[in-house]
């Protein structure tokens, strides 16, 4: 195949689809791979360096859509993109689709073959194309609170692990999957109070067990939810889903029961967001305020650290791409079923049964 290696154009963007040993792979199994240039710039990574592994830089996406098979990206692909794309072109990337109509109506128009990072599976029924940038962004997402709690930012000037002869901060998490755990263990880090709730029974006793008396744990109830964001000086939403848009799990009525300068951080905003008032931001402008509770809604939040999620990301797509280059994408869907699940759409048809319901539109089973 010829693999097309694209810039990413989204708003403070750094992450890039390959590293420069990702090609050296690809290569090494007979593949072409045109990559544009400054692709990797935003991770560190020249021009220079994809070359020296065997790539071609080209000076024009044109080119690049143009005679690529497969296209590897990060993020999902932008209205200004969605043009280059042809008919039985393959996608490989972060897509989100249930929280972005526009998108799917495009692929879906374009009859790409596109392949979902967030949808494909392992043995177990993980995500593990997802669980590394989960893992980045739930630890960001206790940082970025704390920081944001700051008097400066419009927060409430509180230090989130205290100091002696002064109450820590109150941390609620929403959810206990790889973003709660991870935003779990940077607050207990910090010295803060933390309360974690999530559906699960098994998920919170394993968290029990992790962090014993360190945390509280509860079931994610409505009024329990109610209950601790009331004293809360940060919360950070981190349900999924897969595939599917977030609940929303705190209105903007419940936003009067908080503490004026309290922090919400909505880790689920690349599938909708789990907060009636979350809105989309970027990392220049990463947060707005409603009800005098400061929002932190950025969706490409490793973007920020773009250096440790483009080794963390590349480590687990790497090995699906191969295969989807080696054999062809109906071929490895059929020989892997954890492929198959990673396919959202197929010759302009929605192939994820979640994605097909968030949107409202016919889910189509391939045969391949």
């Amino acid at each position: 195949m010829t693999i097309g290696l694209i810039k990413e154009i989204k708003v403070h963007e750094y992450r890039v689809g390959m590293t420069p040993d990702c090609v050296e792979a690809y290569i090494r199994d007979g593949h072409k791979i045109l990559v544009e240039t400054s692709a990797g710039h935003g991770t560190g990574f020249e021009d220079d360096e994809y070359i020296s592994k065997g790539a071609d830089i080209a000076d024009s996406k044109q080119r690049i859509f143009d005679e690529a098979d497969m296209i590897v990206k990060v993020k999902e692909p932008l209205p200004g993109e969605y043009d280059f794309f042809k008919k039985g072109q393959i996608l490989y990337t972060y897509l989100h689709l249930a929280a972005d109509e526009l998108q799917a109506k495009a692929l879906l128009a374009k009859e790409v073959k596109a392949i979902a990072y967030e949808t494909i599976t392992d043995s177990n029924g993980n995500l593990p194309c997802l669980t590394p940038m989960s893992e980045i962004a739930g630890r960001l997402s206790t940082q970025e609170g704390a920081k944001y709690l700051e008097k400066t930012f419009g927060g409430r000037g509180v230090l989130l692990g205290g100091v002696p002869g002064v109450s820590r901060g109150n941390v609620v998490i929403i959810g206990g999957g790889i973003v709660g755990l991870n935003a779990c263990k940077i607050a207990v880090g910090m010295g803060a109070n933390v309360t974690i709730l999530d559906i699960s029974a098994q998920r919170l006793a394993y968290l029990d067990d992790i962090f014993g008396s360190s945390i509280t744990t509860l079931y994610s109830t409505r009024t329990n939810i109610v209950r601790t964001i009331k004293e809360a000086d940060l919360v950070i939403g981190a349900v999924l889903i897969p595939g599917a848009t977030a609940p929303r799990l705190i209105s903007k009525d419940d936003l009067k029961l908080m503490k004026k300068g309290a922090v919400i951080v909505d880790v689920a905003i690349d599938q909708g967001g789990c907060f009636e008032t979350s809105c989309l931001t970027y990392h220049d402008n990463p947060i707005f305020t409603v009800e005098g509770i400061v929002h932190y809604c950025v969706a490409n939040m490793p973007g920020a650290v773009s250096l440790t999620s483009t080794m963390a990301l590349t480590s687990n797509t790497l090995k699906y791409g191969l295969e989807i280059a080696n054999k062809g994408l109906e071929v490895a869907c059929k020989e892997n079923a954890d492929i198959m699940n990673g396919l959202n759409i197929y010759d302009g048809k929605c192939t994820n049964k979640a994605v097909a319901k968030s949107l409202g539109i016919n889910y189509w089973e391939p045969k391949f």
